[in-house]
């Protein structure tokens, strides 16, 4: 029997989870509330699918079954029968309540209810549910097709079953996994990144050097792919901003406090490269 995944989100991450579950084999439901939303994201799939194809590292026959095997939905009771739910929803406790409120009462007993939150601790989440040792973090990475890495997230009551399912299901989708086994806000790679981020940044917005050389110190002097400011601009300055902002709530700790610029770039809408221009022009 193949297994079942549901995504909730149609948006840049979730329907890029939906593509790599799809591509490995997964029966895949997406559900979002609008369907002009599940179209711009099934569009994103087909049109990623092709570059794969385009580029001879994926046949044209299995982008074409991994297609077939995606499912969409405006209707979260389509989750009823999946083996796991991953929500990839706007970084907003109270959404993500309503939604693991909605699911804890559609789906089975034994379904893995599982979030792609970058900074919101599993626990707060989980709580609202009546099966917080089902609630596990999957935190995948944008985007989802080329990035390698999962972070899972235990949550103060997640089982280590739970945990182990979530870990089988990231490793058969071609990732390798971390673990945070203790429930911070931010856990590990979102509170390293929004450290780099918030200093990068306020060295730019003070002068001490150009949003260019502060990114090529951190990769030719600290092997980086990507420095924390192109980061900022591909992640997208508003969403960072957000997590930065999640974290610093949570620990009130002055390192997370996010800097003036973000706040006022996100005002104007400088959110990097979704928009055209954020620390850089695009």
């Amino acid at each position: 029997m193949a297994r079942k995944l549901a995504v909730i989100g149609a948006g840049l991450m979730g329907s890029g989870i939906a593509q790599v579950a799809a591509v490995a084999g997964w029966e895949v439901v997406l559900r979002d509330v609008t369907d002009a939303a599940l179209t711009k994201g099934t569009d994103a799939i087909r049109d990623s699918l092709a570059r794969f194809v385009g580029k001879g590292k994926l046949e044209e026959a299995d982008a074409d079954a991994a297609l077939a095997r995606i499912s969409r939905t405006t209707d979260l009771d389509a989750a009823a029968d999946v083996d796991i739910v991953v929500e990839a929803v706007f970084e907003q406790l109270d959404v993500k309540h309503e939604i693991f409120r909605a699911l804890d009462k559609i789906v089975g007993e034994r379904a893995v209810l599982a979030s792609n939150t970058s900074a919101i601790p599993i626990t707060k989440i989980a709580a609202v549910t009546g099966r917080p040792e089902r609630v596990v973090g999957t935190h995948f990475f944008s985007p989802v097709p080329m990035m390698r890495l999962c972070e899972l997230v235990r949550g103060y009551k997640t089982s280590d079953e739970t945990l182990a399912t979530a870990r089988d299901f990231a490793e058969s989708l071609g990732k390798t996994c971390v673990v945070v086994n203790r429930d911070v806000a931010g856990f590990v790679t979102t509170r390293l990144i929004s450290a780099l981020v918030v200093e990068a940044v306020k060295l730019h917005e003070s002068g001490v050097a150009s949003a260019e050389d502060i990114d090529t110190a951190c990769r030719l002097g600290f092997g980086h792919a990507m420095g924390p400011l192109a980061t900022a601009d591909l992640t997208g300055v508003d969403i960072l901003l957000h997590a930065i902002g999640n974290i610093y709530t949570e620990t009130q700790d002055e390192k997370f406090a996010p800097p003036e610029l973000m706040r006022r770039m996100v005002d104007a809408g400088d959110i990097g490269r979704k928009s055209g221009q954020g620390f850089y022009t695009h």
